[in-house]
């Protein structure tokens, strides 16, 4: 179904669309039933008792999600005859209103929305900003106007680092360029996908960026007193970049992973068990390096598993004086460990 709704509703000959087409085109998914959890996550839910490995995998998932880590269970819903959320569709997160920008700590800020987030990091060399939203029209709404709320001057920004090539996170990149020059990163792998053929298109996404930069396993981009080390965790694509940074709050600092492609919305790809095989492979990798690195805050760039508005929001009402980014690092192991586990359950279930 996702693969045929996707060709209804691309926009001819790949230019950009009208705001009446993107309106049209909106009533169009309205009227064909939201992508609902087709798009960000798994397919429809089994309805049958899974395999019995299958079932280990996910209770095993389950036991290290705690009462704490359960977005991360949405991973294992396109499987489970018992999900663990109702269905979700990026409209309907879209349609809620935005929540204010804010700090994440001192040099770390929240620029997004329900659906999608883009990060900001100020450096002594400008701004980097992660991800850039749907469209030219979030980008300026939410990102630059975000920023200048936070004292930030979007002119400013060096770099945009694109996690990886899906429209939700590049979209925007158009009106931030215009703004302040600022140069794209992508991965190599997502580049292609992004001049070739597109994976996913929707008429309210803006056209992916030029060739610009290219991302690579155990690169370290410096922006000034800003370093970022870049991973190669495929998967969620087969160019999805992760990032590691410092982040400071006062004189404590702390190591930051951002993740870059959680959801395996890849089932009706040819190369599906390969990716899910990259997938299991990148969560038990960067699990040991979160170890020896003492990595202690795990962000996304989708709201629905990071859960980094709630965590935003508590932040800025005080609460006990604890950063709720800061989740230790035993509690990042445990959730790439629901990750590992969830995707182990569904490659039992494909491979069936």
């Amino acid at each position: 179904m996702a693969s045929s709704l996707f060709a209804f509703l691309r926009t001819p000959s790949g230019g950009s669309p009208t705001p009446e087409g993107v309106a049209l085109n909106r009533r169009r998914l309205l009227a064909a039933g939201c992508l609902c959890c087709a798009f960000p996550l798994a397919g429809a839910q089994t309805t049958g008792p899974l395999p019995a490995k299958a079932q280990a995998h996910l209770d095993a998932a389950r036991r290290a999600a705690g009462d704490d880590l359960l977005a991360y269970m949405r991973l294992g819903d396109g499987i489970s005859p018992t999900p663990s959320a109702p269905p979700v569709s990026p409209e309907a997160l879209m349609a809620l209103p935005a929540p204010a920008p804010g700090w994440a700590f001192d040099n770390l800020c929240f620029v997004g929305n329900k659906w999608v987030s883009a990060w900001g990091l100020p450096t002594s060399e400008g701004l980097v900003v992660i991800d850039a939203m749907d469209n030219d029209d979030e980008a300026r709404t939410l990102v630059a106007a975000g920023l200048r709320t936070l004292g930030q001057d979007p002119a400013t920004i060096r770099t945009v680092l694109i996690t990886h090539g899906h429209g939700d996170h590049y979209g925007g990149f158009g009106h931030l360029k215009s703004i302040s020059g600022a140069r794209a990163a992508m991965s190599e792998a997502d580049w292609k996908m992004t001049e070739t053929k597109l994976e996913f298109d929707r008429p309210d996404w803006g056209r992916p960026p030029k060739r610009d930069l290219v991302l690579k396993e155990g690169d370290t981009m410096r922006w000034g007193d800003t370093r970022i080390d870049v991973l190669l965790t495929p998967g969620h694509t087969m160019g999805t970049v992760s990032l590691l940074f410092d982040v400071r709050e006062g004189a404590k600092r702390h190591r930051a992973l951002l993740w870059g492609g959680t959801a395996f919305n890849f089932q009706r790809s040819p190369d599906r068990m390969q990716r899910l095989q990259a997938y299991i492979d990148q969560t038990e990798r960067v699990r040991r390096l979160v170890e020896a690195q003492g990595v202690d805050v795990f962000i996304s760039n989708h709201d629905l598993f990071d859960e980094a508005v709630k965590k935003l929001q508590a932040r800025q009402q005080g609460g006990n004086g604890r950063n709720p980014f800061v989740m230790g690092t035993a509690n990042v192991v445990r959730a790439l460990t629901v990750m590992n586990e969830c995707a182990r359950a569904t490659q039992v279930v494909w491979s069936a």
